[in-house]
C-alpha cells in the first residue's frame, strides 16, 4: 500500500470541514481501528455515503485502510493531523502574545490610585 503525500493545511481543513467526517475521525481516535460497518453503525446514512466520506478523508491522508480477508479496517494516521496541530499552536501563541501586550498596555494606562 502506498501512503498518500502529505496533505496541505487547506486539504486537511477541507476534509475536516464536514461534521460527519469530523465525527468519523473522533470515533476512530476514541475507538482505534474499526471496520467500515462499525464506523457506519451510529450514523443515519447509507454505507455508500459513509464510504464517500471515508474516501475524502483517505485522499486527504487523514485515515488509512487495511484489508484483512473480507474486512476493511480504517484507522487515523495521527501524523496527518500534525499540520493542523502546528497551525493551531501558532495561532494560540500569536493570540496569547497579543493579549499579553494588550493587558500590559491597559495596566500602564490605568492610574495607580484607581481600581478597575
Amino acid at each position: 500500500m502506498t501512503l498518500p503525500l502529505p496533505a496541505t493545511l487547506d486539504t486537511l481543513f477541507g476534509a475536516l470541514a464536514d461534521p460527519t467526517r469530523r465525527a468519523i475521525v473522533e470515533r476512530l481516535l476514541a475507538k482505534g481501528e474499526l471496520t467500515v460497518g462499525d464506523i457506519a453503525s451510529p450514523f443515519a446514512m447509507s454505507t455508500p455515503a459513509i464510504s464517500r466520506h471515508l474516501k475524502v478523508l483517505e485522499e486527504a491522508g487523514v485515515i488509512e485502510r487495511r484489508i484483512e480477508k473480507q474486512w476493511r479496517y480504517i484507522r487515523v494516521r495521527p501524523k496527518a493531523l500534525r499540520p493542523v496541530e502546528s497551525w493551531v499552536e501558532r495561532q494560540r501563541q500569536f493570540w496569547n502574545s497579543a493579549l499579553d501586550r494588550l493587558e500590559a498596555l491597559a495596566a500602564a494606562d490605568t492610574p495607580k490610585g484607581r481600581k478597575s
